[in-house]
């Protein structure tokens, strides 16, 4: 019997990972930095099938490790602030650490800037010093780093990637420097409001849970106040993802009204297993001619996925409106 190869760190984190509850391991996730995050799901995605030899390494690889360490009380408050976060809600957890942690420590402008999209970041950069840029861009993920040094001026763009490339160590007071950056421009771009909360996408989540009845009395009158506001609402209510859920028969009355090539482009920004749904409302011949087009039209600008999946999403929409297709079941709680 040959015997098998001694598991990587990585895989057998996600070996772990996979045995837990998917709460447990929301929790978890939660805590990585985003390199650590993306490599443990591809690591994850890449398991395939476990068999019990390969859990059997992992859990004793695990106790092996368990058994050298204990737990370091190093950022104990962060820690048990985070555990409160995710049990009762980042509102109720700041009371309750304000009370047995005074002085529990805030997120830094460092740690928060890697979690930023590119289009937040680059307004806090611009002007900024090539340096501390690079500085900067080291400590982002590859991908976010280059759209954002892509979106800062061509100029600037040659002595960023020369100071990424020849920087060496950086002394603590160069971060020190960074971090006291960051906070200064986070705070110009957004002044102190240390909790947003709200928003149309979470007005909408409440509406989708409170029935068709009480759906249009709330929409009505909210679209009478302020159409903007409803709309904004709306669209967060039906997204192209809802569509997902359709049975066939709904998927190919939604399909005689979408034109080709707007389903074409729609479908080029969701994964292959997420389009099944729209192939089974399809004859296999219809479906297979839908996949060679998807292959064939090469890469796609997002803004012309996006507006494509808008496009289908109206169609849906008015189509539900008309009641020749629902979501969820018939009765008022399930309707989306």
């Amino acid at each position: 019997m040959t015997e098998m190869a001694p598991l990587q760190a990585a895989d057998s984190a996600a070996v772990m990972m996979m045995l837990l509850a998917e709460e447990q391991t929301a929790e978890l996730l939660s805590a990585l930095d985003p390199r650590e995050l993306r490599l443990l799901g591809e690591k994850m995605v890449a398991l395939g099938e476990i068999g019990p030899d390969v859990i059997a390494q992992a859990i004793a690889g695990f106790v092996a490790k368990t058994e050298r360490m204990g737990l370091v009380a190093h950022d104990r408050v962060g820690q048990v602030h985070a555990m409160m976060s995710r049990a009762v809600g980042d509102v109720k957890a700041d009371n309750v650490m304000r009370r047995i942690a005074p002085a529990a420590p805030q997120t830094s402008p460092l740690e928060l800037a890697r979690w930023l999209t590119p289009d937040a970041l680059v307004p806090l950069l611009k002007g900024e010093h090539p340096q501390a840029i690079a500085v900067l861009l080291i400590q982002l993920d590859p991908e976010v780093a280059a759209a954002v040094l892509h979106a800062l001026p061509p100029l600037v763009q040659p002595e960023i990637v020369h100071r990424i490339a020849t920087l060496g160590p950086v002394a603590p007071q160069a971060i020190e420097m960074l971090e006291e950056l960051l906070s200064r421009r986070i705070t110009e771009s957004h002044g102190q409001r240390p909790l947003q909360m709200g928003g149309a996408r979470e007005a909408a989540e409440i509406i989708n849970g409170i029935g068709k009845v009480a759906e249009k009395h709330v929409m009505g009158a909210l679209a009478k106040r302020d159409k903007v506001l409803a709309r904004q609402i709306e669209e967060e209510m039906f997204k192209f993802e809802h569509l997902f859920v359709l049975d066939a028969q709904a998927m190919g009355a939604l399909l005689r009204d979408v034109p080709n090539e707007t389903l074409i482009d729609a479908l080029k920004g969701i994964a292959e297993d997420e389009r099944e749904v729209f192939f089974k409302a399809m004859s296999s011949r219809a479906a297979d001619g839908v996949r060679d087009e998807i292959s064939a039209r090469g890469r796609v600008k997002l803004a012309d996925v996006v507006a494509a999946q808008k496009d289908v999403v109206a169609v849906a929409r008015k189509l539900a409106a008309d009641g020749t297709i629902v979501f969820g079941s018939a009765g008022d709680d399930d309707y989306v």
